[in-house]
């Protein structure tokens, strides 16, 4: 149970994390590609936007996060792809900045790999029925069998005062 809720607070995170950047990409794709070293056409980077949004609202609202996951994998080799061929006539400055968005773009793959495997082990366990379940149909909540219970509440119990029927009545109880 702790692994399936970090694993979704881990694609939840993932999911609005998608959404911001791809904004981002969608707002300033120029800013984008220049604050990771490469000079990519905004239309392409809008596009990237497009993807990262898409991902993120699947990651936020779809039941099985799993094809979201994917595509968010797919899309960092294809970023990675980009920024690589990019970066080939850089000048040495904007080389340590693509090398700066290919380390971050690594560490992003790691997490969305490693949200994806939590996603796999918590649906194969799921699967599996070896999820852990607590048994409580023995259960009664009393401290002794049925058969020791009875009566046992009668053994020393004193009628209250204020429980009994009236004096005036009382020649009419059949206790």
């Amino acid at each position: 149970m702790q692994n399936s809720s970090r694993g979704t607070t881990l694609v939840r995170g993932l999911g609005w994390f998608s959404i911001a950047l791809g904004v981002a990409e969608l707002v300033a794709p120029r800013v984008v590609s220049r604050a990771a070293g490469v000079e990519a056409r905004t239309a392409l980077v809008r596009a990237y936007g497009l993807r990262e949004i898409a991902c993120g609202i699947g990651l936020l609202a779809a039941r099985d996060p799993q094809p979201f996951l994917a595509a968010r994998v797919a899309g960092d080799v294809a970023d990675m792809g980009s920024v690589a061929a990019a970066s080939y006539k850089l000048s040495p400055r904007d080389k340590r900045r693509s090398l700066g968005a290919a380390i971050n773009i690594a560490g992003i793959t790691a997490l969305d790999l490693y949200a994806t495997r939590a996603c796999r082990d918590t649906r194969t366990l799921a699967n599996s029925g070896r999820a852990v379940r607590q048994d409580y149909s023995g259960r009664t909540g009393f401290p002794r069998s049925a058969e020791q219970m009875r009566g046992a509440a009668l053994a020393d119990f004193h009628m209250p005062r204020d429980m009994r029927a009236p004096d005036a009545l009382q020649p009419y109880t059949t206790t």
